[in-house]
């Protein structure tokens, strides 16, 4: 509904820890009057247990907030009303004028129900509107809604003992407001001004004041209404009930412990098995173009430092990340598809029990999978885990879940060692080797997240509440939107990084101090002038000189002996230092490096580095062993300074961002160590 009125692309999804922040936008009305909409993250009540909720309850009770509303539009479930109910009529009582939305009617009558919107309205003395966001049926009714002159109102739902009352009288001055139920949702609350608590304590033991017998006492009176209105509203309705069935039936098997559990990994092993195989044709066009337009360039270009630069540095850089676009937005598409048809919701709800015996909940899934996509929001998406140590170990620990960022290098490394042959005729070798490093995440932030619990104590009993969705059609224009948008931020924010990294690498691998790089153009030139030409062979024996004297190659050199325990040379060395920024500059520095100097070679990076040798042993530098260290190392090293910044800003504590960046660079070079030298 946000979307759809305000043109804009954010992402939805029907299960919990999708929005866990406000996003904002603006439409008109048709009188050219522009509003303002916040959409909020959703929340059962206005007593917050998590840290979403909080988002929305501290905006509606605090007047000096920039987006305290004039009126609130209130989405309710029309699957299940009671529910929804309980929100809206505390948000009625809170004073606001108030607009029930009535969303997925169309789903409530192929579930044999029917709902009086009239009788509805009347009841809750507010409009309702009926729509569906999806086809935009009813947008236009509810904007007309908005447009009517609304009146303050104030609490009429439910009816605060008179003992309460008094008390609450007394907190009006302090709270400076009239409204007695917003006044008793601020007394439940921790964020009360310092300066006025020592007069509200004064109250609460004149009265006894005891806050959770409150709250228990208003939901049981408040729901005995909403039960009222919920009998007086609903009827049954003879309609195919073919799809509750399909429901039911489908719960049973996806919802099962152990069938729903083989289901997944299926469904995994299909992704990844859709990330080589389908991917495979674009990227090799994509590779290709880039690859022509670079020899076409290095032709028509002066041959001076600005053709070297673009041809060797920044056509480069750029490909090695595009060329790994279409298996980022395949990923993506699948996990929209997971998301938008209500299947996470089921992942959460089998996985709870497990993921309990490692200190996590079954809402940590939600974060963890999408920790496969990107670790920041999903680190964000923590904010709906009401458990404060299940929250803390679920953030710490996401970024060890291989994320799109990462899919690049295990691509390019799998590809050097695994031959694309299929198991079976049907799983890719590849498939299954790109599923084992998925596997090793998952599997590593259980086994981080068991000793986190160990140290990281806890301070309240944790309970798994989660609503499962009914399943549905997924959304093409969702799906569109979420792997365009998700696709577009990853090429613009990574792009932006690798750009400027790719040219200060090529000034870095041109250049270099004193007059070596001259001596070894001298020397080459003598030998071209005595054999008329130079074999490919003394090229690339030129290029690699060049670069190992260039400034670059220096300092390369110097962090050698720190790496080279792990396999690697001073080249990977390089990659390793500028992939700190995001781990997906790792291609694009490759790329850059094992260009430079060979603007007549145009063949891919996968070729180059398969023929790289050692200069000293003659063997080939990328072995199984390399390989697969490399990969290790890329598993667990938390090469991203945007998730550290987002642990930072959850957390609120330096030591967490820093705790978590030290265990897991420990962890990345210890496993890289012992992988490496046992392949070997």
């Amino acid at each position: 509904m946000f979307n759809a009125l305000t043109g804009l692309k954010q992402k939805t999804s029907n299960f919990a820890g999708t929005t866990v922040d406000k996003k904002s936008g603006s439409f008109l009305l048709s009188d050219q009057t522009r509003v303002h909409l916040t959409d909020l993250p959703g929340t059962y009540s206005i007593y917050p247990k998590s840290a979403d909720e909080r988002v929305a309850t501290d905006i509606l009770l605090n007047k000096n907030n920039i987006d305290y509303p004039d009126r609130v539009v209130v989405v309710v479930d029309a699957v299940n009303l009671k529910r929804s109910l309980l929100f809206c009529t505390q948000i009625i009582d809170l004073g606001f004028p108030t607009i029930v939305v009535l969303n997925m009617v169309d789903v409530a009558e192929k579930k044999n129900l029917k709902i009086d919107v009239n009788q509805l309205s009347q009841l809750l003395s507010v409009p309702v509107v009926v729509i569906n966001a999806r086809n935009r049926e009813g947008l236009d009714k509810l904007k007309e809604i908005i447009s009517n002159k609304a009146e303050k109102q104030f609490s009429k739902f439910y009816q605060i003992n008179p003992a309460v009352q008094e008390f609450l009288d007394e907190l009006k001055p302090i709270f400076d407001d009239n409204n007695s139920y917003a006044n008793l949702v601020k007394v439940h609350r921790t964020g009360v001004a310092t300066h006025q608590l020592q007069n509200i304590y004064k109250i609460f033991e004149k009265y006894e004041y005891q806050a959770l017998k409150l709250q228990q006492r208003e939901t049981i009176e408040r729901f005995k209404k909403i039960d009222y209105i919920v009998v007086k509203c609903i009827s049954k309705i003879n309609v195919e009930k073919a799809s509750t069935y399909l429901n039911i039936k489908a719960d049973k098997l996806l919802s099962h412990p152990i069938i729903g559990m083989l289901f997944f990994i299926i469904i995994m092993l299909v992704i990844f098995q859709s990330v080589f195989s389908i991917a495979e044709y674009p990227k090799s066009i994509i590779e290709d173009q880039f690859n022509n337009l670079s020899l076409y360039l290095s032709n028509v270009l002066p041959q001076n430092w600005f053709n070297g630069l673009i041809t060797e540095g920044v056509i480069p850089g750029i490909s090695g990340l595009l060329t790994f676009l279409p298996q980022i937005a395949i990923l993506f598409a699948f996990l929209s598809l997971l998301e938008d048809s209500g299947y996470m919701a089921r992942v959460s709800f089998i996985m709870d029990s497990f993921m309990r015996k490692f200190g996590l909940s079954g809402k940590s899934i939600v974060p963890l999978m999408g920790g496969m996509a990107c670790a920041v929001p999903s680190i964000m998406a923590t904010r709906n885990i009401e458990n404060v140590r299940d929250r803390l170990i679920t953030l710490l620990v996401t970024p060890l879940m291989s994320c799109s960022a990462r899919l690049p290098v295990y691509s390019l490394l799998i590809s050097l060692f695994v031959k694309p042959k299929l198991l079976c005729g049907v799983i890719s070798l590849q498939a299954l080797m790109l599923l084992m490093m998925y596997l090793i995440g998952f599997i590593s932030a259980l086994a981080l997240a068991l000793i986190l619990k160990i140290f990281i104590k806890n301070e309240a009993k944790s309970v798994f509440v989660m609503e499962l969705p009914i399943y549905k059609w997924p959304s093409f224009r969702n799906l569109r939107l979420n792997v365009y948008e998700r696709s577009k931020t990853f090429v613009t924010e990574a792009g932006k990084i690798i750009l400027i990294v790719s040219v200060i690498l090529w000034f870095l691998g041109s250049f270099g101090p004193g007059d070596q790089l001259q001596k070894i153009n001298k020397k080459y030139e003598a030998f071209e002038k005595s054999t008329n030409n130079l074999t490919q062979e003394l090229k690339s024996q030129k290029q690699a000189e060049l670069i190992e004297h260039s400034y670059a190659g220096h300092f390369g050199k110097f962090i050698e002996p720190v790496i080279k325990p792990l396999g690697f040379d001073w080249k990977i060395g390089i990659a390793l230092l500028t992939s700190f920024a995001a781990r997906e500059v790792f291609v694009g520095t490759m790329s850059t490096i094992y260009s430079i100097g060979n603007d007549d070679d145009q063949s891919n990076l996968r070729e180059k580095m398969l023929l790289e040798k050692n200069k000293i042993t003659g063997a080939f530098v990328y072995s199984k062993a390399t390989a697969l260290s490399l990969m290790f190392f890329y598993a667990f090293a938390l090469q991203c300074s945007s998730t550290l910044a987002v642990v930072y800003k959850e957390t609120r504590n330096i030591k967490w961002p820093l705790i978590q960046f030290l265990i897991m660079g420990f962890m990345a070079y210890a496993s890289s160590f012992i992988v490496f030298h046992l392949m070997s």
